[in-house]
């Protein structure tokens, strides 16, 4: 009766200790990182365990991006978890100024797994993120890169407004040959551009081609001079930071793409099927 308590007690002490060491290795997993500029720039911070006051760790009100490797993570404006909260997935953040905590974080902790909250508790969805991280002491190797884009944001738009001066009619609009006068204005400004779009020269065509057609209705009389606004809009390449480096590189034969959001070196490191690790 004795052993078979003992062994009883032996296999419940077997079970608790690997219950203990699968909820560590579970608790490992989970992990955020801050970086005090957008787009994940600047000086950073990693945490695997939940905190209740940034500011012992010397990184208080300073969080502008976010990285969130595994479960949820519960991020608040005030220590102790206080004050505005709100929910981050898992993903990449490039900017925590869109859930109205940029520069505010005070204290997180990872979020039970069985929890459930409202949508409205949560942050914008996040870019996806993959977990580069070394796994179970896996050999690891250096792919050459083989080619390297930048990719920036959609262009930007500028706009400006420019005095026009247009001759009406006593009583009457001439708006038609106000019209057909920038119409032709545009045409010319496209020319002088070379053909390829070149909106500063098709805006200043316009612009011309307005005085144009309001001297070919000018021979009526009873005329006036009329000066309004017109707003001219421009696009020009976006010059903000990378949105991230699409990377090309070779690992025994086979071309792998990544996207990474730092600039690359000269090699990748991977795993043995070519996946990429930290």
């Amino acid at each position: 009766m004795n052993a078979l308590l003992k062994t009883k007690t032996a296999l419940a002490t077997a079970t608790f200790a690997a219950a203990a060491t699968l909820l560590a290795a579970t608790q490992a997993v989970a992990q955020v990182t801050f970086y005090e500029n957008d787009n994940f720039q600047g000086r950073s911070f990693t945490t695997k365990r939940q905190i209740g006051n940034l500011e012992r760790w010397g990184f208080d009100d300073r969080a502008s991006s976010a990285v969130v490797l595994s479960d949820r993570w519960e991020v608040c404006e005030d220590v102790r978890f206080r004050g505005r909260c709100v929910i981050l997935r898992p993903g990449r953040y490039p900017s925590l100024a869109a859930m109205g905590i940029d520069d505010g974080v005070l204290s997180v902790r990872t979020v039970n797994k069985g929890a459930r909250y409202d949508e409205n508790r949560y942050a914008p969805p996040p870019i996806p993120v993959y977990d580069n991280r070394r796994r179970n002491g896996e050999e690891l190797y250096e792919a050459n890169i083989t080619a390297v884009r930048v990719v920036v944001g959609p262009p930007t738009q500028r706009c400006w407004v420019e005095r026009e001066q247009i001759v009406q009619n006593s009583g009457s609009n001439n708006a038609p040959a106000v019209i057909a006068g920038a119409l032709l204005g545009g045409i010319l400004g496209h020319q002088v551009g070379g053909g390829r779009g070149n909106d500063l020269a098709t805006a200043g065509g316009a612009v011309a081609g307005a005085a144009l057609g309001s001297n070919l209705g000018s021979n009526s009389g009873g005329q006036v001079v009329v000066t309004q606004n017109v707003q001219r809009c421009t696009s020009v390449p976006n010059q903000n930071h990378p949105d991230y480096w699409d990377v090309t590189y070779l690992f025994r034969g086979q071309e792998h793409r990544i996207q990474m959001s730092t600039p690359p070196g000269r090699t990748v490191t991977v795993n043995r099927l070519g996946e990429p690790r930290s």
